[in-house]
């Protein structure tokens, strides 16, 4: 020490210690205010902010009002610069993990508005919280004295070995990357592969992509295997498709009947079926003549591919009921079978016993 500890020094510490204290807890009941304001708002990403700001403002008073106590006492110069450097490489630490927090849901924040569902693309927000922690870990480093130069190079010749280790992994982390910055498949979209599997994509993160199928299983595809697969989007370029229902009636039937019939019944299903398009026009198109029947198309419109089974069952019902009230026929195929009889060959004749 300089010089003698006195009382005056330590209560001049102990009340800059308080006030800190105080100051960390009345900034985190002031922010829990601000983050019930913040979700009334539409955009999510001030709720990552005030989140983040809870931790960081609070730990900062704290330090303030340490750094504040330790200049107060009366301390030595190497355990006042040990002081000084442990609270700067705390508030650097509190600030690195909450900028991380931060940024880390700001891009998840982004990628759900862009895909427009509650699953995200995790990949783009570990990369980043990655990057974060190694940026302030770094700065912690030089804090303390430590040449990062040296270790940069020892990183950079280690992280050689590691991509050769982790070529699989690698090779699925590039992929992934290279999935969502072509936009070919984001979260949300309904895909199938050529291999059998199709559901919604869940997420796509540093090693796989998640499909949920429609049995609500979970299918995980390997994202090096996703990117050299060929596969159908249903949902890009739009989200809405159409669907092709056939059908057929007798040859008896007076075609402007039946399709005035079918237009009406397609009108009203796609007026009154959640997922359906109210503004499709109805799409009739007589294509065979059959061996029992006159073959046509309905082409029908909805929303998103899984509403298509709901519209096509209820526009089969419908359309059978309308057919019965109008009078309009579909046959069942129908053959004629004939036996001949060889020359020279005799059937015999069961008799019945009667009883």
């Amino acid at each position: 020490m300089n010089r003698a500890l006195t009382l005056h020094d330590v209560i001049v510490a102990g009340a800059a210690l308080v006030a800190g204290i105080l100051a960390g807890l009345l900034s985190r009941a002031a922010l829990r205010r601000l983050e019930r304001y913040a979700r009334r708002t539409r955009w999510s990403g001030d709720d990552v902010i005030v989140d983040a700001l809870r931790t960081v403002v609070p730990w900062a008073a704290i330090c303030g009002g340490l750094a504040v106590a330790a200049a107060a006492l009366p301390l030595t110069a190497t355990v006042g610069r040990t002081v000084n450097r442990t609270l700067t490489v705390l508030l650097i630490l509190v600030v690195t993990f909450s900028a991380a927090r931060v940024i880390t849901g700001l891009v998840r924040s982004l990628a759900q508005s862009r895909s427009g569902v509650a699953g995200s693309a995790t990949i783009f927000a570990n990369i980043t919280r990655i990057v974060v922690l190694a940026m302030g870990l770094l700065v912690v480093l030089q804090t303390l004295g430590i040449s990062v130069a040296p270790l940069l190079t020892a990183l950079g010749v280690g992280g050689l070995a590691v991509a050769l280790a982790l070529q699989d992994t690698l090779a699925n982390l590039f992929a992934g990357v290279h999935v969502l910055a072509s936009k070919t498949v984001q979260p949300g979209d309904y895909i199938r592969l050529s291999s059998g599997e199709e559901g919604y994509v869940v997420d796509i993160n540093w090693r796989n992509t998640v499909v949920r199928e429609l049995s609500n299983n979970l299918v995980i595809v390997p994202n090096a295997q996703l990117a050299g697969t060929n596969m159908t989007n249903f949902t890009r370029p739009e989200q809405q498709l159409s669907v092709v229902v056939q059908v057929g009636v007798g040859y008896d039937s007076d075609l402007e009947h039946v399709e005035r019939v079918t237009s009406e019944v397609v009108t009203s299903v796609m007026t009154d079926v959640t997922g359906a398009v109210p503004e499709h026009e109805p799409a009739i198109r007589f294509h065979t003549f059959g061996d029992s029947r006159i073959g046509f198309s309905v082409i029908l419109g909805v929303g998103e591919f899984s509403d298509q089974y709901r519209i096509k069952h209820e526009f089969i019902k419908r359309l059978h009921q309308r057919y019965r009230t109008e009078g309009i026929r579909i046959p069942a195929p129908a053959r004629t079978v004939a036996l001949q009889q060889p020359e020279g060959i005799a059937i015999p004749q069961q008799r019945g016993t009667a009883v």
